[in-house]
């Protein structure tokens, strides 16, 4: 345990936002998992949800949960299997 305050309060800091990016990530996984099945099934509102999965990697970027480059590869693989159903 730190003795010094400044790191006490970064300790809190630290807790408190590993708790909102463990959210962050969890409904990530869940707007993936949607938008595959979705895919696999060929439902026809599965480009939509591969758009909202999208943009919900985008806002995780944007808030330093995700890297650029593993949002990139993740929408990547979601498009690619979209277009394969679809095709």
């Amino acid at each position: 345990m730190a003795n010094i305050q400044s790191q006490k309060k970064r300790n809190r800091q630290n807790d408190r936002a590993h708790e909102r990016n463990k959210a962050v990530r969890s409904s990530l996984k869940t707007e993936a998992k949607k938008a595959r099945t979705a895919v696999e099934v060929g439902d026809e509102s599965a480009a939509d949800m591969v758009k909202t999965t999208s943009r919900a990697l985008d806002k995780a970027v944007s808030k330093g949960v995700l890297h650029k480059k593993t949002a990139a590869r993740r929408k990547s693989r979601l498009a690619k299997a979209a277009a394969k159903t679809s095709a």
